[in-house]
């Protein structure tokens, strides 16, 4: 009886660490974790900003979306508050919102600068291209960590810069010239590191093969 008692305490006492463990791991209800969940209120009221044709609040509600975005990675790191939740929460917070703006501000309209048909697709094929690639990375060969590129970074900046400047440009006016630089520059950075996603992808495939091989 003193046997079975005691390795049942046993099994309690791992199942209480592991239990803690995920708690610590995902660590939900932290400050960083509130200003991304803030972020995603956001994109909401940012789209109905645009359909009702509120440029300057619009543009207040990109602002503050990207000042959270900078607050929330900081104070995980001052407060060391960093959690799995939040790893996850914050990209898809970041995506959420450049996917929606993009929708919105690609519906046509007369009398509004809107960013063009074809950059909105190919930035959404991307979009969807890598999810598919790293589902199939995870499920296939149990890679769940693929960090992001230098052409990756660069073409989000040039998504942001794209959607702040046609919201500027439905405020006051814009030469043509710069938001058509800023279209193809955004085009262009998005096949390449559409493009460089699946190099990378198929090489890190290609090395985990070959480490299984030996």
């Amino acid at each position: 009886m003193k046997e079975g008692s005691g390795a049942r305490k046993a099994v309690g006492g791992v199942a209480q660490r592991a239990a803690q463990e995920v708690r610590v791991a995902l660590r939900p209800y932290t400050i960083p974790n509130g200003i991304t969940l803030l972020r995603l209120v956001l994109v909401p009221l940012f789209a109905l900003a645009i359909v009702e044709r509120n440029y300057t609040w619009a543009l207040v509600i990109f602002c503050l979306a990207g000042l959270s975005d900078a607050l929330d990675g900081a104070l995980a790191r001052w407060l060391s508050a960093r959690s799995l939740l939040g790893t996850y929460l914050d990209p898809i917070a970041d995506k959420a919102l450049l996917v929606t703006a993009y929708i919105v501000l690609t519906w046509p309209a007369p009398g509004v600068v809107s960013i063009p048909v074809w950059l909105t697709v190919i930035a959404l094929s991307r979009d969807v291209l890598i999810v598919l690639v790293a589902l199939l990375l995870y499920l296939g060969a149990g890679i769940r960590e693929f960090s992001p590129s230098l052409l990756g970074k660069a073409t989000t900046v040039a998504h942001i810069a794209t959607v702040g400047l046609v919201v500027v440009a439905n405020l006051r006016p814009i030469d043509e010239f710069w938001l058509s630089l800023l279209f193809y520059t955004a085009f262009a950075l998005t096949l390449l590191s559409g493009l460089h996603y699946l190099a990378r992808a198929a090489a890190q495939v290609e090395r985990l093969h070959d480490a299984r091989g030996q």
